[in-house]
């Protein structure tokens, strides 16, 4: 009797071992599936960067180049000036980069740990600018800029996205989850609001703030349509916006350079793609760090 007990026993250990196996197998072949359809993109441009415009034109498309062109990536710096383009987005960008990362700590820091008549009200506010596109206020904004003087300029790039209400939003849930039993014992010690926050609160929350951070430099290296409105001029053009320029240079011709526009695009997301594999586990800790206040 007891050796039947054991044999059902270690059936059902057997039979528990067999179905953990498959659905850890399930689990890597989608896993596989879906990095190979997120991936695809990415490894098509890549590869159509360095193909010839005839290969991309070609009935049946080749995964991998026939022969590899890499004067397409020199290319698009003789049609258009890349470089100038590359310039003004890293200005934009730090711009933007510099002045969220100052607002939104010192904003979060009043929203989380301030005490002011109103505080969850225009925290509301702010939650709610998160649900409204520039597209609905761009007119006005735009309007304003241009009375200003700011048109074609670094800092009509970058006012308008100067405060990120994400920003705010993310770093808020972060202090919140903060003692204040910590920053009582920095304010006996002497330090001030300033102090609390530079010393204190934002080292405790790297994470956070890589995420934020990585998120938005991200926005701001691929924004697009406030900086093809604001920034006629071809000293203030950015990577996005050089990119449909370098398609504009074979208007009205029987081919087209969708090679080199490859390529450009190739090096625009470089810098992105970089960053990402370097934080992405900031990233996830920062996410979940934000979910559980």
């Amino acid at each position: 009797m007891s050796g039947t007990k054991a044999a059902s026993h270690l059936e059902r250990e057997l039979a528990a071992k067999r179905k953990k196996k498959i659905i850890k197998i399930v689990q890597y072949t989608l896993a596989i599936i879906v990095t190979l359809i997120v991936m695809f993109p990415l490894y098509w441009m890549l590869s159509s960067s360095v193909k010839s415009q005839e290969e991309i034109l070609l009935l049946k498309p080749t995964l991998w180049p026939k022969e590899i062109h890499l004067e397409n990536y020199a290319n698009v710096f003789n049609r258009v000036d890349f470089g100038k383009y590359y310039y003004n987005t890293i200005v934009m960008t730090a711009g933007i980069l510099i002045s969220q990362i100052v607002t939104g700590v010192f904003a979060a820091y009043g929203f989380s740990k301030g005490k002011f008549k109103g505080q969850n009200l225009c925290f509301m506010i702010v939650l709610g600018a998160l649900m409204i596109p520039i597209q609905v206020t761009f007119i006005p904004i735009y309007i304003m800029c241009a009375n200003w003087g700011l048109s074609d300029t670094f800092l009509g790039l970058i006012l308008p996205e100067c405060i990120s209400p994400y920003y705010i939003f993310m770093l808020r849930q972060t202090f919140m989850a903060i003692d204040d039993s910590y920053i009582d014992a920095a304010k006996v010690d002497g330090l001030g609001r300033v102090g609390v926050i530079t010393k204190i609160l934002t080292p405790m929350c790297k994470s956070t703030l890589f995420t934020t951070t990585l998120v938005t430099f991200t926005n701001g290296w691929n924004s697009y349509f406030w900086p093809k409105i604001i920034a006629k001029n071809e000293q203030r053009r950015v990577l996005t916006v050089g990119l449909a320029q370098l398609k504009n240079t074979f208007a009205g011709q029987a081919t087209m350079n969708n090679h080199e526009i490859m390529a450009g695009a190739v090096m625009a997301i470089f810098p992105v793609v970089i960053l990402f594999f370097v934080f992405q586990k900031y990233m996830l800790t920062g996410y979940s760090k934000a979910a559980m206040k």
